[in-house]
């Protein structure tokens, strides 16, 4: 009765029973899933608290990731936070938090894949600075989730969220659009405003190549999520502000699926092409191969 695939499908649900997009996609789980609605609302929120937990461990300034290509980024940024800022407080605090969790995630912390790991710090990013910043409560970020989750459900039905078969287009692409639907839904906007939230982000990143430097979750992946975590942010503002997206989110979500299609294999995920053939990632990796043959 509350099964979707498209986000046409889930707007026409809302509708017709005049609900937000978290409590059908809440049902939904609820039928799939044969799960009561306590279950699998406890299992968001027990979501939330990893989401939070990988923050406060990302922002440690000695973190250090598994390659040692990032770590203390994070709290550099926040320490920047303070001064005087281009950004404002409101998105670099997002970036801050998105920049923690990927880097929590490549020094082998544990985060919530949203929707992967490559792409895990956009949305708790997002989430969790617009909660200090506006003081929204644990409850409405658990409804945000279910809401980012819904986008998710979309693409994933649709297209991909792998970006070794889509790109990160597919990854952090992905993240954003469920991050910018999210944010919508947690400054009052309508399910349409949502989705449209959500196409305007991933046409902003449609194209956007997996190169991962020697193979590792790292470079560009952290930076990647902060910068896609503005993306989320502006399209959100852009859809409250009543533009709509002209490519209605369903089309913009099969438009991902054949641009990742079209991609060279060397452009996802195999560090074969992008900035994981620079010189500056060739030497690196050459350098982890040799430190691996001595060990």
């Amino acid at each position: 009765m509350y099964q979707f695939r498209k986000g046409t499908e889930l707007l026409n649900l809302c509708q017709r029973y005049e609900l937000n997009i978290d409590e059908i996609i809440l049902r939904c789980e609820m039928e799939e899933s044969g799960q009561s609605r306590e279950q699998i609302w406890d299992l968001m929120q027990d979501n939330l608290q990893v989401m939070q937990d990988s923050i406060s461990r990302g922002l440690d300034p000695d973190l250090k990731s598994v390659g040692g290509l990032v770590g203390g980024n994070a709290s550099k940024v926040q320490f920047y936070m303070e001064k005087d800022n281009l950004c404002g407080k409101t998105i670099l605090k997002a970036i801050t938090y998105a920049l923690a969790v990927s880097e929590c995630n490549a020094a082998m912390g544990k985060i919530v894949a949203a929707p992967t790991a490559g792409a895990s710090g956009i949305l708790p990013g997002i989430l969790v600075a617009l909660a200090e910043e506006k003081d929204y409560s644990q409850e409405e970020l658990v409804k945000a989730l279910f809401v980012a989750a819904a986008v998710g459900k979309i693409i994933a039905a649709n297209a991909t969220l792998s970006g070794a078969e889509g790109g990160c287009q597919a990854e952090c692409g992905s993240a954003s659009s469920m991050a910018a639907a999210a944010a919508v839904f947690l400054s009052g906007g309508s399910p349409e405003m949502s989705l449209d939230a959500g196409a305007i982000a991933l046409k902003g990143l449609l194209g956007l190549v997996c190169d991962p430097v020697a193979g590792l979750v790292e470079v560009p992946c952290s930076k990647r999520n902060a910068t896609t975590t503005a993306v989320a942010i502006t399209s959100a503002d852009m859809a409250l502000a009543g533009i709509k997206s002209f490519i209605p989110f369903d089309e913009v979500v099969e438009a991902m699926y054949r641009v990742g299609k079209s991609m060279a294999a060397d452009l996802r995920e195999t560090a074969a092409g992008g900035c994981a053939i620079t010189p500056t990632a060739l030497r690196y990796a050459e350098h982890m191969l040799s430190q691996q043959s001595e060990g």
